[in-house]
C-alpha cells in the first residue's frame, strides 16, 4: 500500500514565503547597488554589458515577483560590481558589510585618495561589528582632514608686514 502524500509537504507555504522574500532581496539589493555603486549609477544596459546577464534578466530580477536566479547570474554581477561576495544579493550582513565598504571608496574618491594599502602580518577575519566599526573610522578621518584642507584654504596667506615708508624729514 502506498500513502499519498502532498508533493508540497509540511511547511511548504513557510517555504515559498522564504522563497518570495529572498526574490524581492535580490530585487530591491540590484536596484540599490545599481544606483549607488561608487562607479555608478547604472542603466540596466550598462550592467548588462558590463556583467555579461542579459538586460532581460535583469529586468525579471528587479520585478515585484522577482525571478529565479541562478548561482552563476549573483557571481557574474557581484564580480562585474567589484564585490567579491554573492551573498551581498541574499545576505543581510553581507549586504551592509559591502555598502559601507562601498561608501568609504566613494568618500575616498571623493577626496581624490590615490590608493590605499593595508598590511597584516597575518590573515585575520575581523567581525562584522569591526569592518563597519572601522569603515566608520575611515571615513571620520577623510571627512575631518577634507574639513582641515577647507579650512586651511580659507585663511588668508601668511606674508610678511610691509614696513612704513619713512619720511625724509
Amino acid at each position: 500500500m502506498t500513502e499519498d502524500r502532498d508533493i508540497g509537504g509540511p511547511g511548504q507555504s513557510s517555504c515559498d514565503d522564504l522563497i518570495q522574500e529572498s526574490k524581492h532581496a535580490v530585487a530591491t539589493r540590484l536596484r540599490h547597488i545599481r544606483q549607488h555603486h561608487p562607479e555608478g549609477p547604472f542603466t540596466l544596459a550598462v550592467l548588462a554589458e558590463r556583467s555579461g546577464v542579459s538586460q532581460r534578466t535583469l529586468a525579471q530580477l528587479e520585478s515585484a515577483e522577482g525571478a529565479n536566479v541562478t548561482l552563476e547570474t549573483l557571481v557574474k554581477l557581484s564580480h562585474s560590481l567589484g564585490i567579491p561576495r554573492p551573498g551581498y544579493f541574499i545576505d543581510d550582513v553581507v549586504f551592509r558589510q559591502v555598502n559601507a565598504e562601498l561608501a568609504t571608496l566613494a568618500e575616498m574618491r571623493k577626496h581624490k585618495v590615490q590608493g590605499v594599502a593595508l598590511r597584516t602580518s597575518a590573515p585575520t577575519d575581523l567581525p562584522p561589528a569591526s569592518v563597519e566599526e572601522l569603515t566608520q573610522l575611515l571615513s571620520g578621518i577623510l571627512s575631518d582632514a577634507a574639513k582641515a584642507r577647507d579650512a586651511l584654504q580659507e585663511l588668508p596667506s601668511a606674508q610678511p608686514p610691509t614696513p612704513p615708508h619713512e619720511s625724509g624729514s
